[in-house]
């Protein structure tokens, strides 16, 4: 599992990026995994808010569909469009494909570093 130490992470699998005033959103090498091969992503309108645990986007793979969860609180700025035709990049750059960019960002505090997260991962692997 690669997992990027200098990325934040929620308990639903998504990865937060803040960088110039802005955070890139999107989902880790575990979720891209567990999901297989994705084949659609349905995304948010820039201007959308975000709310900590509530789905902004989702995406379907050969073996379902599944929301994708915010794991901040702030508003749209910018979406990744180049998704849209090329959703299975995110299978094979989880850390590049990006979803969105946020602005006006709260709510950062139940983030996780690599390490907590990849000791979290292990844990729900363990359930299974």
């Amino acid at each position: 599992m690669n997992t990027p130490g200098n990325l934040k992470y929620s308990k639903t699998h998504e990865w937060v990026k803040t960088e110039g005033g802005l955070t890139e959103i999107g989902i880790t090498d575990f979720a891209q995994d567990a999901l297989g091969d994705l084949v659609f992503v349905n995304l948010p309108e820039a201007g959308d808010t975000l709310s900590v645990g509530e789905a902004f986007a989702d995406v379907e793979s050969v073996k379902a569909v599944s929301d994708i969860y915010s794991p901040v609180s702030g508003t749209v700025a910018e979406v990744n469009d180049s998704l849209l035709d090329s959703p299975e990049s995110i299978n094979s750059d989880p850390y590049g494909a990006w979803f969105i960019r946020a602005s006006d960002v709260t709510a950062t505090e139940d983030l996780m570093d690599a390490e907590a997260y990849e000791a979290f991962c292990e844990e729900e692997a363990a359930k299974e």
